[in-house]
């Protein structure tokens, strides 16, 4: 189990070079990194060492769902704080993740003291703003698309097929910018 002195660390990331960098950065604060970069992996660091943090990508590669890794670490490791963070944000995969056991869910790019402050807050916040705007249709088919994605696995050609729209289209509604 993780000392004060040094807390584990697991980072889950097929993108070896951001690894590397999150990896540095954790050890400058003083964390013990391990790093996994699928599910197997993740089963295979559990078997050997108990970490007290983990950070999930969302997106791993072979088109496999972070949201395995969330549900395998909390499953064997309940008392590990996890944070899933990735570039393909949306409220169904941050529900999901919520519900399989990660403490929070950031949206890349998030530095290192975003996790880390991540980390810290174990309770909600009763006094975060309440916007007093309505959703638009655009931000609806936004998250109706992301929502299709994460069910399937990321697939933009199932996805689209489910959507009933052509695969370039989605590709071309996946480029533009979220409307905020």
């Amino acid at each position: 189990m993780d000392t004060p002195d040094e807390p584990r660390l697991l980072i889950v990331e097929d993108d070896d070079a951001f690894a590397r960098t999150l990896q540095r950065s954790f050890e400058r604060r003083g964390y013990q990194v391990l790093r996994a970069d699928s599910l197997e992996a993740v089963r295979e660091v559990l078997t050997q060492q108990r970490p007290g943090y983990a950070v999930v990508d969302l997106r791993l590669s072979g088109g496999a769902s972070g949201l395995a890794c969330v549900q395998c670490l909390h499953a064997i490791h309940p008392e590990c704080v996890i944070v899933v963070l990735t570039g393909y944000a949306s409220i169904a995969t941050a529900v999901e993740a919520v519900k399989l056991g990660a403490r929070h869910y950031l949206a890349k790019p998030a530095n290192t003291d975003d996790i880390e402050a991540a980390f810290a807050r174990s309770e909600g916040d009763v006094d975060v703003e309440l916007t007093a705007r309505t959703t638009n249709i655009k931000t609806l088919e936004w998250e109706r698309i992301h929502e299709m994605l994460a069910s399937t696995d990321f697939n933009i050609s199932e996805t689209a097929r489910r959507l009933g729209m052509h695969r370039r289209t989605l590709a071309r509604k996946l480029e533009k910018q979220r409307v905020k």
